[in-house]
């Protein structure tokens, strides 16, 4: 009797993904270091300047004119390239959609060399949005040069935003849980898989560039004893209320520059460069995103009223910077306003007696957490990059709890997720006939989605698409008309690669 040999088929495409995301980490880790030194050296000769400046006021007139040119280069680079507009995360997240697209040279150059004069000039704009988008596009071009298109591309561009973001912070899995839960909202095994490589890969990078020590590395005394928690109760929910009014502000700046100047949209950046004059010259250390300040406060923390001070300044300046439509993120500034508000809800409870003033920073670590959970809808997130960035696991329950409550009170106010929001006012609605080359779009079905427990029959799928298949677990599921959909699901439907971004508009109402 002749013995059959049975041959093995090994599969490689997950080896695959983590050499593609290793190189897309080498490569949007070198560049954004790059953008992250530059902005950190500019930023330190900025306010060296204004300290020499304000022994020399004569020499304010010519300042200021330089300040404006600069403002007048990055606009023409603005009108001439509109992608590299504002933080870059919706265009990631369009992109990723499939709602947007663009080439990837004109933005990456033009984002680099605009956001390093913008947020460098000491204007509150943040890097890890810019960085997000460069790692990105970077990730794009090197997609083109391997002729990936389709869902290879997509997780190329998906794993050089994490690495953009990981180098940007020296928080890998952070960046990569941001990337699945917020940009991607996809956590299939090969995102996954390339977004953790380049995002770790992009960390040994920036970490050989700017050492170990976290970026947030706040110094705290002691661990927040159990009977305090039910301040914690109080900060969420002073959070959630300013987190709206920041999602307003973000949201409707430029309506107000339009309304407010005469200037043409993409000049708007001369105002927010003549302003950070005066604020250079009496509060230097406000200057850029924030992190700096973060970390000073932290160890000598102002008193309750120069507080409330510093968190006027920053929230309108922050809103004013960003809504003049220069290459600026939001990610940092949000952070830097959380640690503030932090700091002003612990002063006040240490004033009526409630609190020991030991526990001050441990409350500006929480409230970080929190007002980044409660404007970007991203509680998972904002748990893990705070623990990351701090450098310290003992605070991951009081960050849940404050996280947790400033969500709840965002959501019950109805403020939305605050980057999905800014990509609805980058893209036009999308073609329901469109045609040309097929692709597929992947869509979870969560625990109180009206689609569980309907049968695929009975539901009304969005013109030009196919199911052709059920993510179950580890399982894929091949539908027919009577099978059930189950929470946890992830639907993989079939449509043409334009019609991706109108299936996931009508899923998205099949869902609400």
């Amino acid at each position: 009797m002749q013995q059959q040999r049975q041959t093995t088929r090994h599969d490689f495409t997950r080896v695959q993904a983590i050499g593609f995301g290793g190189l897309v980490g080498i490569g949007a880790g070198i560049v954004v270091s790059a953008f992250r030194l530059s902005i950190e050296q500019l930023l330190k000769l900025m306010q060296a300047m204004y300290g020499w400046l304000g022994g020399h006021p004569m020499w304010l007139l010519p300042w200021a004119i330089l300040l404006v040119l600069v403002a007048i280069f990055i606009g023409h680079l603005v009108k001439r390239t509109s992608m590299i507009k504002g933080s870059g995360i919706p265009q990631i997240e369009g992109q990723l959609a499939g709602e947007l697209d663009y080439p990837w040279w004109p933005v990456l150059w033009k984002k680099f060399v605009g956001g390093i004069l913008g947020i460098g000039s000491g204007l509150f704009l943040g890097r890890e949005g810019p960085s997000i988008q460069l790692g990105g596009t970077v990730a794009q071009g090197m997609a083109e040069r391997f002729n990936f298109d389709g869902r290879r591309r997509r997780l190329l561009i998906a794993g050089g935003a994490a690495a953009g973001l990981s180098a940007a912070f020296n928080a890998p899995i952070a960046s990569t849980l941001f990337i699945l839960e917020e940009v991607y909202h996809s956590f299939s095994t090969l995102v996954w898989i390339t977004s953790l490589t380049s995002a770790v890969v992009a960390d040994f990078i920036s970490s050989e560039v700017f050492g170990l020590t976290p970026v947030l590395h706040i110094a705290y005394q002691h661990a927040l004893p159990l009977k305090y928690y039910g301040l914690l109760l109080i900060l969420g929910v002073g959070l959630g209320l300013l987190g709206v009014v920041y999602q307003w502000g973000t949201l409707n700046g430029g309506k107000l520059y339009a309304k407010l100047t005469w200037l043409p949209a993409h000049l708007n950046g001369i105002i927010p460069f003549l302003l950070v004059i005066p604020i250079g010259l009496f509060w230097p250390e406000t200057l850029g995103g924030g992190n700096q300040m973060i970390v000073s406060f932290a160890q000598h923390t102002p008193l309750l009223v120069p507080l409330i001070g510093y968190f006027v300044l920053r929230l309108v300046f922050s809103m004013i910077s960003y809504g003049s439509g220069l290459p600026g993120g939001i990610f940092l500034p949000i952070l830097t306003l959380g640690a503030l508000l932090g700091a002003v809800g612990a002063r006040s409870f240490v004033l009526l007696g409630w609190l020991p003033a030991a526990f001050i920073a441990n409350f500006m670590i929480y409230a970080m957490a929190g007002y980044f959970a409660g404007i970007s809808k991203a509680p998972f997130t904002a748990i893990l990059l705070i623990t990351e960035m701090v450098g310290s696991l003992q605070h991951l329950l009081p960050l849940a709890v404050v996280a947790i409550v400033a969500y709840i009170t965002v959501d019950v106010l109805g403020g939305a997720p605050i980057y999905e929001a800014l990509l609805e006012k980058l893209v036009t609605p999308a073609d329901p006939d469109a045609h040309g080359l097929t692709d597929r779009v992947e869509y979870p079905v969560g625990g109180d989605s009206p689609l569980v427990e309907r049968q695929v029959r009975d539901i009304k799928w969005p013109q030009g698409a196919l199911l052709v298949g059920v993510q179950r677990g580890e399982r894929q599921v091949i539908p027919h008309g009577d099978t059930l959909l189950r929470a946890g699901d992830i639907l993989i439907i079939l449509t043409y690669q334009h019609n991706r971004a109108y299936v996931r508009q009508q899923m998205r109402r099949l869902d609400a």
